[in-house]
């Protein structure tokens, strides 16, 4: 069973135990006002596991197991290290919402869940080795993957400032930016050919 399954299945179970059981919710969601102590820190990770709703949870998961397979399987063929896509994924919920740590520890206002930061990072990874694979934005709408990946950020940090939703648009920036910095940390070999790629464009 290949690891972007087990996340899958780990994140499903514990996202649909947490939407009947508030108690648990609290205690998993990110909340940095409560973060005072390392024994808290665990949140980083545990927010990852919960949704908000169904929508939630299929759309995250759903893209993750579109990525997550292409991208697991670069990393256990090509770069011979299967294990380094969990640590990626795991360590993608941590950079994804430190930003936002910073910037509310004393807002007790400000929670937040989803794994939307950490499959950002999966789905960045996955732009640096095929940037001009194409995705299908809202599903019928062809746009190669380095394209939507800077429309991606733009917008990201765009809705960031703005700060007129509640969705965690800086996870989503700071995750996609950690996803592709770490791959090219474990596979530079690939820059030259993904810089290579970049400036030749092919549909």
């Amino acid at each position: 069973m290949s690891i972007t399954i087990i996340i899958i299945a780990i994140t499903v179970i514990v996202s649909l135990v947490a939407f009947s059981n508030d108690e648990l919710l609290n205690k998993l969601i990110f909340y940095p006002a409560r973060m005072n102590t390392p024994g808290e820190y665990y949140r980083f990770i545990t927010a990852g596991l919960i949704h908000a709703d169904f929508i939630h949870l299929f759309f995250n998961m759903y893209v993750l197991y579109i990525f997550g397979e292409n991208v697991e399987y670069v990393y256990t063929v090509y770069i011979g290290k299967p294990f380094m896509f969990g640590v990626m994924y795991f360590l993608a919920l941590i950079a994804a919402s430190l930003p936002s740590f910073a910037k509310h520890r004393n807002n007790y206002y400000y929670r937040a869940l989803g794994a939307s930061g950490a499959v950002a990072a999966v789905l960045f990874s996955f732009v640096y080795y095929a940037p001009w694979t194409k995705l299908y934005l809202f599903g019928v709408l062809p746009i190669p993957a380095i394209i939507f990946a800077v429309l991606y950020l733009v917008y990201s940090a765009y809705a960031a400032r703005k700060g007129q939703d509640n969705v965690g648009h800086d996870a989503h920036f700071w995750g996609a930016v950690f996803g592709f910095v770490f791959t090219f940390i474990f596979d530079p070999s690939h820059g030259q050919v993904f810089i290579q790629q970049a400036l030749n464009p092919s549909f």
